[in-house]
Formats: C-alpha cells, sequence, structure tokens
C-alpha cells in the first residue's frame, strides 16, 4: 500500500499554522498528506509572541493589524470576536494622541516648529512609497514648500544616476537640505536655550527617522532601498491592535489540527534534500523513498516528501553563510544570492513601570504624558552626557493606552541589540537620565515657561528629582533569538523586489530536469518571500496559503 505524502512544515508561527490549516481543511486533502509541524521553541506564535506586564495584555512582537480593509487578519479576528476584550491591552485607544514634543534641556517644542517637519517628512515619505507622485503633489499654500522639497530631491536623485541603488536616507536628506534652501532668511527662534531653529528642525527630523526605523527594521535608512520602497503595500482603513492579543489568531489557525500535529522543541538543525537524481535513505528498517531528511538537535530525524521552510530570514542567512550547512546539498546559487542581498533587521519593545513616588499607583492627575523625544545630536558638545547612546536613537516613551503605568518605546539596529545586553538596572537608570534630561532642571525657578509643573499637570512631586520611578522592566530580545536573529526583513540597497520572488521559488522547481520524480521537495514561505507585504503578519499569512495551495494544485485537490 502506497505511503502517504509526508509534509512536514518547519516553524509554527503565522505562516507555518496557515499553510498547516490550509492543508488540512482543503477539500480532499484530509485524508490524502500526513501532516506534521515541527517548531524549535516551546511555544506556538513565531515571531507572534503575547504576553501579560504589570496586568496589561501586551505584544512583545508582533503588534499592529496595518489596515483593515481587506486584512484577512482582520477579517480572522473579527470572526473569532479577539477584537473585543474586558482586560486592558496595549494601544487599546489606538496611536497616542497629541504627544507632547520636549527637546533636550526640558524644551516643549510647539507646533509651529514640529507640525512643518512631520509634514515635510510625512510628504517625503509619500514619494517614496509612491502615494504622491510629481504630477499629484499639490502646488499651492503651505504643500509648495514640503512638495518642493521632495521634487527637488527626486530632481537630484535622478540626476545622480536615477534610483538605482539609492537609498530612502539619502533622499529624506535631499528633501531636508531642499526645505532649507526653500525658506532662508527666517527668524531665528527665542527661548530654546542653545537651540537654533536649524539644530531643532533636524533633531525633529531626526526622531521621524527613528520612528521610520522601527516601521523597517533597517537600523541605517540608509540601506533601505528607495526603488523597492513603492512596492510595499498597506491595507487601507485604520491600524489597530487586537484585543485579545495577537496570539488569539495562531491558536484559531491550530486549532483545527488533531493532536500531535505540532510538535514543540525540535530545532532543526539539517536538511538533506536530493538535487540530483533519486537516492533511497537508510533507516533502520532498510531503505525510504522520500527525498527529504530533516535531522534534529537532539540526533533524530525525520523524512518527507515536502518540506515547506518558514523560519527567518535572519536564520537562513546564517544557515545558508560560509560554514554553515543548514541545507545538503547547499541552495542553489541563485536562492542564496537573494537571502544575502536582503535586509533583515531587529527592532525591539521596552516596557517599563513607572509611578509618581514608587510606593503608590498614579491617580488620574499624575498622567504620564505621550513624549516625543528630541536630541542632540550625539557629537555635539550640547548633548546631555548622562543620557545613553542606546536612548538618543528612540523616539517616543509614551503609556501603552491612556492612563496605563505601563511605559512603551521602541529600539531599532544595533541600539535594539545593546538594549538586549543590559540589565534591567542599567535600563532604569538610562531612561531616568533621559527623562531628566528632558525635564527642564530650573524648575523652581517661576519665569521658566517650560517648567516640570506644566509638564506634569501641576504635580511638582511627580517629576522633582526624586519623583517619578521606574520598576519592572520587560523587552524583547529578537536579535540574540536563535530562533529568530531579528525581527523581519526588508529590502536593502543593492537588493530588490526580485529577491523577495526568488525567496519564495521551490526546490527543485517544477520543470526542472532535478524534479522529475521528487518535485517541491523543499518550498519556502514567510514574511520574506512575499514581495509587497513582506515585513507583516498578512504577507506571512498569504505566503502559507500560496506554499499550500501549491501542493494541493501539485496533488490536484479540488477545493483549493
Amino acid at each position: 500500500m502506497a505511503k502517504k505524502p509526508r509534509i512536514v512544515i518547519i516553524g509554527a508561527g503565522m505562516a507555518g499554522l496557515t499553510a498547516a490549516n490550509k492543508l488540512y481543511t482543503s477539500t480532499g486533502s484530509d485524508h490524502l498528506f500526513e501532516l506534521v509541524v515541527v517548531e524549535g521553541g516551546d511555544r506556538i506564535g513565531g515571531r507572534i509572541n503575547t504576553s501579560e506586564f504589570c496586568g496589561d495584555r501586551i505584544e512583545m512582537g508582533a503588534t499592529w493589524i496595518h489596515g483593515i480593509v481587506g486584512s484577512p487578519v482582520h477579517q480572522i479576528a473579527r470572526e473569532i470576536h479577539a477584537l473585543e476584550s474586558d482586560k486592558p491591552w496595549e494601544c487599546m485607544d489606538g496611536f497616542s494622541g497629541e504627544p507632547k514634543t520636549i527637546a533636550e534641556g526640558g524644551f516643549e517644542l510647539n507646533a509651529s516648529i514640529v507640525d512643518p517637519i512631520s509634514t515635510l517628512f510625512k510628504n517625503l515619505m509619500d514619494f517614496a512609497q509612491g502615494k504622491l507622485t510629481e504630477d499629484s503633489a499639490g502646488s499651492g499654500g503651505d504643500a509648495c514648500y514640503y512638495n518642493f522639497a521632495a521634487k527637488a530631491a527626486l530632481k537630484d536623485c535622478t540626476s545622480n544616476g536615477g534610483f538605482v541603488n539609492q537609498s530612502v536616507g539619502a533622499f529624506l536628506r535631499r528633501g531636508l537640505g531642499a526645505y532649507w534652501d526653500s525658506c532662508k532668511d527666517r527668524e531665528e527662534l527665542n527661548g530654546y536655550g542653545k537651540w537654533s531653529r536649524k539644530l531643532l528642525e533636524e533633531a525633529v527630523f531626526a526622531m521621524h527617522e527613528n520612528t521610520q526605523r522601527t516601521y523597517t527594521s533597517a537600523g541605517d535608512l540608509f540601506n533601505l532601498d528607495y526603488e523597492a520602497e513603492s512596492e510595499y503595500r498597506m491595507f487601507p482603513g485604520e491600524e489597530i491592535t487586537i484585543s485579545k492579543g495577537y496570539l488569539s489568531i495562531i491558536e484559531h489557525l491550530a486549532s483545527v489540527l488533531p493532536p500531535g500535529v505540532i510538535q514543540l522543541g525540535r530545532k532543526v538543525t539539517r536538511i538533506e534534500w536530493q538535487l540530483e537524481g533519486h537516492k533511497p535513505i537508510q533507516v533502520p528498517n532498510g531503505y525510504d523513498s522520500r527525498p527529504v531528511k530533516i535531522e534534529f538537535c537532539d540526533g533524530s530525524f525525520m523524512l518527507a516528501d515536502h518540506v515547506i521552510v518558514t523560519v527567518s530570514l535572519g536564520v537562513l542567512k546564517s544557515g545558508t553563510g560560509q560554514d554553515s550547512g543548514m541545507f545538503n546539498p547547499p541552495l542553489p546559487p541563485f536562492k542564496t544570492e537573494a537571502i544575502s542581498r536582503l535586509g533583515y533587521g531587529v527592532v525591539n519593545k521596552l516596557f517599563l513601570q513607572w509611578s509618581p513616588n514608587g510606593n503608590r499607583p498614579a491617580n488620574d492627575k499624575e498622567k504620564f504624558p505621550s513624549l516625543q523625544m528630541v536630541f542632540h545630536p550625539p557629537e555635539s558638545e550640547l548633548r546631555h552626557e548622562k543620557i545613553p547612546g542606546w536612548m538618543r536613537r528612540t523616539a517616543s516613551l509614551s503609556p501603552i493606552y491612556n492612563n496605563s503605568s505601563v511605559l512603551l518605546s521602541w529600539f531599532a539596529g544595533k541600539e535594539a541589540l545593546e538594549l538586549e545586553t543590559l540589565s534591567d538596572e542599567e535600563i532604569i537608570n538610562g531612561v531616568s537620565a533621559t527623562v531628566s534630561g528632558l525635564l527642564p532642571v530650573s524648575k523652581h525657578k517661576k519665569e521658566d515657561k517650560y517648567n516640570s509643573r506644566e509638564f506634569c499637570n501641576g504635580n511638582v512631586e511627580s517629576c522633582d528629582d526624586n519623583g517619578v520611578r521606574f520598576g519592572k522592566v520587560l523587552k524583547s530580545k529578537w536579535g540574540s533569538d536563535p530562533l529568530f536573529l531579528g525581527s523581519y526583513s526588508y529590502v536593502a540597497v543593492g537588493s530588490s523586489g526580485a529577491d523577495l520572488d526568488t525567496m519564495a521559488e521551490p526546490l527543485p522547481k517544477l520543470g526542472s530536469t532535478d524534479s522529475d520524480h521528487h518535485p517541491l521537495q523543499i518550498l519556502f514561505a514567510g514574511e520574506a518571500t512575499h514581495r509587497t507585504h513582506y515585513s507583516t503578519t498578512h504577507g506571512a499569512y498569504f505566503s502559507g496559503l500560496r506554499e499550500a495551495s501549491r501542493l494541493l494544485k501539485h496533488y490536484r485537490c479540488v477545493g483549493i
């Protein structure tokens, strides 16, 4: 009696469990395949990891549904009633409203300084992402300054060889320079200490750049490819978080699978596949005709007809580099070169519990503000020496919802990696020094317009030198976790959207001489395999559907 084809899915995250769900539930396939999901960790979810901190539901990894119109994640969340909860959760009231923008030294910046630079940055990113073009951009009123800057930056890039190998970071800085050229001879600012208008504008611009770094996972925007940025797509509608946690989506996908299909603690160390011809694999009772052998860290192995690899791009980079042997034979050059060229970064989240005096919870009059933080450059002589470098490239420190005692900051790149190495005490000291450096030291001077009395809603005690206390600390560590080695992908300079398509190609390819007898031995899914929705949970979801459908079509299953 012929054996059922065995499909092994490596990774129990969004892509892997979506593929498993599709394969198991598709009409005509329930008795066709032997399905196994192996997960190296002790939980399902992958880079989705809902947790709890100080009584609030939080996300250590994936956080947002990026647009609700047409999003499969939103559709699932709505169907399973995951958008309703009595328990408080992260960003339950959306993005923090009306943040206070504070410049180092304790200066609260008014809208006349912040808004023009914020609008400029948004317009530049809209141009980079293809939402605005030279033809669609307005030219009247205030828009003329911002769109002139963007158009000048476009012209500058075009005159310097076009956009091939151009970075988003370079485009943004050209736009800022063009903006300054378009509005010269403005009055200098008063009341901001040694901050000049240009220094403040550049620092506000850098604040937005730091936020963009967390959006893209590019530690340096000068490594983020300009041309590919316009291929990235978001769904229309608002961005929301999931009341019952992102993990509820994962649990729903996994709930249809029979017990035993998902195997935890099975870390894969090696995948052997057949590149040329087929060699039966020796097993204890003789030989097995299945072409793929998966070896685990405990010395055991499993044979398969098809393997869907959903590990992160970071793990693939580590596993396909020189002196590594995750695949035997090694993946072909077209695949490894795409893996090498694409970008993959680290984004971490830092949660802190705060209280006015460390001994009691804050009352309604003692709200910690939603801070947008504006810093002097690291090389500036004006910088506050006690503010650590890893804090200088985070853009915000905000309650996770209105009145919450839990604060959140996002970190990207080398600062995110440094955060992972710090002790709780070092983190608390660094954040405390930062808050002190942003709040004025001259709070007792009645003539000081930007005093801490105004900053903290009139409560001086909660903002004096011995006031605001940070207690518990919780941080993500995606960069050092060997199962992920980072957070999500981006298209780096020198790469392109075509590399994302290459990531999705199975091995051996259908129609190749190597696939005559055992095609589709290794398939690839995950956010880094989707050309327009990379870096997102819905991109991972789509990729899981794609690879499951590829196998269902191969076996001519109905209802796919």
